[in-house]
């Protein structure tokens, strides 16, 4: 299934996209969000749709898309899990995971503008898949890690380098502001992408090609990832981790390049979609 939530910002309804089609399941009586999850949604909408998806009402192709998970507890990022950008950052190529937190706050829909904050000049991109976990993950083995997906999407994990590197090294302060978190457009349950290790992913500004890669060339695979993380915290149902990014970054072009005013963003990897942003400042 590929889940949707659409709608204006703050008011987005549950739906789903199937058959080229978005079909509004407000009728179901939930959104998608960690109760949703936690309390066996997937199987049970997956019932309901195959009873009710003919008389759903379809939803206007222009309407806006917003994440499609609603408030997860927390967003997970790892960083320099590619080879060639750990390489591009000048750093060495992690030999634990990288983790850092990005605000729930800065969660918006996938075609929504990238706002580059007040004193911003490295407002940067990165294309990642992200991982939906399913279902409370503590102490996690890697064996049985797959078991706690819920399914993926399509993360824009913007940053801004010098708020990032120079402000105190804390990196969530370059990963946090508004609209620095562009999800979806779908969450795209597991049992639709087979191998998530053989994704092509890809970015790129204003119609150039920056990004272009194969998530194959993870450092550290998900199921690594996912056990690795559990042994540190609680993952809840909704809870997204962003897996990292491949070369071709603003921070690493020489000379380094980043986003302004008017710039296009798209990114997309295969079988999550697609996904369009513009920059515009903040007011």
């Amino acid at each position: 299934m590929k889940l949707i939530r659409f709608g204006n910002q703050g008011q987005e309804k549950p739906g789903i996209a199937i058959e080229d089609k978005w079909l509004d399941c407000s009728s179901f009586g939930e959104d998608w969000t960690e109760d949703f999850l936690e309390n066996d949604g997937l199987n049970r909408l997956q019932g309901w749709l195959e009873k009710n998806k003919d008389i759903l009402e379809e939803v206007d192709p222009s309407t806006r898309l917003g994440s499609p998970i609603n408030r997860p507890s927390k967003i997970i990022c790892v960083g320099l899990n590619y080879t060639m950008h750990a390489k591009e950052s000048g750093m060495a190529v992690p030999e634990t995971p990288i983790l850092f937190m990005k605000a729930t706050s800065s969660i918006c829909g996938p075609n929504d503008p990238i706002i580059i904050p007040r004193n911003s000049e490295k407002t940067d991109w990165e294309v990642e898949l992200a991982v939906i976990i399913g279902k409370k993950a503590t102490y996690v083995s890697q064996e049985e890690a797959m078991d706690y997906v819920a399914g993926y999407c399509l993360h824009n994990d913007v940053s801004e380098r010098d708020f990032q590197l120079h402000h105190g090294g804390q990196w969530v302060k370059g990963k946090s502001a508004d609209h620095f978190a562009p999800l979806g457009p779908y969450l795209v349950t597991k049992d639709e992408i087979p191998d998530p290790h053989s994704l092509r992913l890809w970015l790129s500004v204003n119609g150039e090609m920056l990004q272009d890669s194969v998530t194959s060339d993870l450092v550290f695979d998900i199921p690594t990832l996912i056990s690795y993380i559990s042994q540190y915290m609680t993952l809840l149902p909704g809870d997204v981790i962003s897996t990292g990014t491949p070369s071709g970054v603003g921070l690493g072009l020489k000379p380094p390049r980043y986003l302004k005013e008017g710039d296009v963003v798209e990114l997309g990897i295969d079988g999550l979609g697609k996904a369009r942003q513009q920059a515009i400042h903040a007011k």
